[in-house]
């Protein structure tokens, strides 16, 4: 565990950029409050690693299990035409995936999603609105 890392510690950390939707065995879900695609969320996982390399074959195997199927759960939600995936964490250092639902004739499509566009943020009655949609299929 990291003192600084917002996965790890959670609270003001992750309320920066995220809220947390629920935590299954080898993850944590945050919604993304940064909403220009609609249902982008993180998926984290519970160990303070900073590369799959540092995961058993195991743990990693259930990691990107359940990578799939918060994205299956995003497709059932919201429809998007395609998911994107990032893993980057160059600063964060703390394995995490961004899940990026990208819809045609909509914000990006075609291209890389930047990490933090600062255009759409919700009111708490429509976080909490995706959150329970999202849930429905988690």
């Amino acid at each position: 565990m990291d003192q600084n890392c917002a996965y790890c510690m959670e609270g003001e950390l992750v309320a920066a950029f995220g809220i947390k939707i629920c935590e299954l065995e080898q993850s944590k879900v945050y919604l993304f409050k940064e909403q220009s695609h609609k249902g982008r969320v993180i998926v984290a996982h519970k160990k303070h690693v900073s590369e799959m390399t540092e995961l058993m074959p195991e743990e990693r195997t259930a990691y990107f299990e359940e990578i799939n199927h918060v994205a299956e759960a995003l497709h059932k939600a919201f429809s998007p035409d395609k998911v994107n995936y990032g893993a980057y964490g160059d600063t964060g250092c703390h394995l995490h995936f961004h899940l990026v639902p990208k819809y045609k004739d909509e914000f990006e499509w075609g291209g890389t999603f930047e990490m933090n566009p600062k255009q759409k943020f919700l009111t708490e009655e429509e976080y909490e609105e995706l959150i329970a949609e999202i849930k429905k299929y988690l």
